[in-house]
């Protein structure tokens, strides 16, 4: 991923964008094969995801996204509401997974303790059970949707058999940036932590079951740096996976918990160029309260020791937006860039473009204009309604433009 220009800044967003209805009732009419979550493809809907991603891609650059994606419209979703699509379309790619009666979300609660920390259930996580009456409730706003398949468990040997998607994938972006005149985009891929997470019966441990995901993912990751594209690596667990251990587990247990998974990581990715792959961290895209997110300045060095040119990250909600003083203390490698999110996915609320250059501003002014990407705090496609989700990344433009003009005058 090259640096900047000299004379503005670039614009981009973390992946998800909103589906169609079209594409959505697409996904939902599609068949399951016989293990009960591989979703079956048809000629038809293969034209028809070309289209979308056709679409969407124009519109991106209508808006003024320099750096824009297939807006992970090859990842299925089958509700206008849903926020695991970034992670469940992997069970569609990876051979060793099966249906069981035990999931992260069925699972009973796990309890760690000091020089032992293990990932407890989803329901079980310390923010959802300090506002369970708030997570429980429909009225709330935090539902995080409907997927598009349910959660299997590791069973057998890990192996990836996605070529056929992620080819897929790969050259429906390439055509539409080909068609929009634009030179570069990006395709996201799970991370090793992230897909670790689901339940393991068959493994030893729960680091052979991450270098297993990790082993499995470098075939994902090479077949979209071979594409020309961009590979963002999306890898939320490196700070949400605080919030999963119960009772809350102290830094120096979690981050040499979160060591093994940026090893197995930088295994995944190793010998692949670093100016072509991005990395994203966020804390959760749901709209909860948040208040068990780790702080970025204990896991900051964590995420620049993964061997990427780019990090994306939340700075642009209530939780995080403060934390962009951390940038003032942290040397960032030379010929690496950042691309905080200056606009959220968390609220309705379409941010001023003033707001979005003053926190541009803020970054560029801690690692240099010329080594910040402007973006969104998480994917905006399945969280926030889609008219909202285009006026953001419309100010996201207008914002990065009136901070070049800032910054250079």
């Amino acid at each position: 991923m090259p640096l900047l220009n000299d004379d503005f800044i670039q614009t981009s967003h973390a992946g998800s964008l909103p589906r169609t209805p079209e594409l959505i009732a697409a996904n939902e009419a599609r068949e399951f094969a016989d293990d009960g979550f591989t979703l079956v493809s048809t000629p038809e809907f293969e034209q028809q995801l070309a289209g979308a991603v056709d679409d969407v891609v124009a519109r991106q650059a209508a808006a003024g996204i320099s750096q824009p994606n297939d807006g992970e419209f090859g990842k299925a979703m089958t509700s206008a509401v849903d926020y695991g699509a970034w992670w469940s379309y992997s069970f569609q790619r990876v051979a060793g997974l099966t249906l069981t009666d035990e999931n992260i979300f069925s699972q009973q609660p796990v309890r760690s303790s000091p020089g032992d920390v293990r990932l407890t259930s989803f329901p079980d996580r310390r923010d959802w059970v300090r506002f369970h009456d708030a997570y429980t409730d429909p009225t709330s706003g935090i539902s995080t949707g409907s997927g598009a398949t349910a959660f299997p468990s590791t069973t057998g040997p890990l192996r990836y058999v996605g070529h056929e998607q992620v080819t897929s994938d790969a050259s429906n972006l390439r055509r539409a940036l080909d068609a929009a005149g634009i030179a570069d985009g990006f395709l996201t891929a799970l991370s090793p932590g992230s897909g670790a997470r689901v339940a393991n019966h068959h493994y030893a441990t729960d680091e052979e079951h991450v270098w297993a995901w990790a082993e499995v993912l470098r075939e994902e990751y090479r077949a979209i740096i071979d594409a020309g594209l961009i590979l963002q690596i999306d890898d939320p667990s490196i700070a949400e996976n605080w919030d999963q251990i119960s009772p809350e587990p102290s830094v120096d247990d979690y981050r040499a918990f979160t060591r093994i998974r940026v090893e197995a990581l930088n295994h995944a990715i190793r010998g692949l160029p670093e100016d072509r792959i991005r990395f994203h961290l966020c804390w959760g895209s749901w709209h909860g309260p948040h208040t068990t997110d780790i702080e970025l300045k204990h896991i900051v060095d964590l995420m620049l020791d993964i061997n990427a040119g780019g990090y994306s990250f939340e700075a642009g909600n209530v939780r995080h937006e403060h934390e962009w003083t951390v940038w003032g203390d942290v040397v960032v490698p030379d010929g690496k860039v950042l691309i905080p999110g200056v606009v959220s996915h968390a609220t309705n609320v379409v941010e001023h473009p003033d707001l979005v250059a003053q926190r541009i501003g803020r970054f560029a002014e801690a690692v240099g204009r010329e080594r910040v990407i402007a973006s969104t705090d998480c994917g905006l496609g399945g969280r926030i309604h889609p008219q909202i989700a285009w006026a953001k990344l419309e100010t996201l433009s207008e914002g990065a433009r009136r901070a070049s003009q800032q910054l250079w005058g």
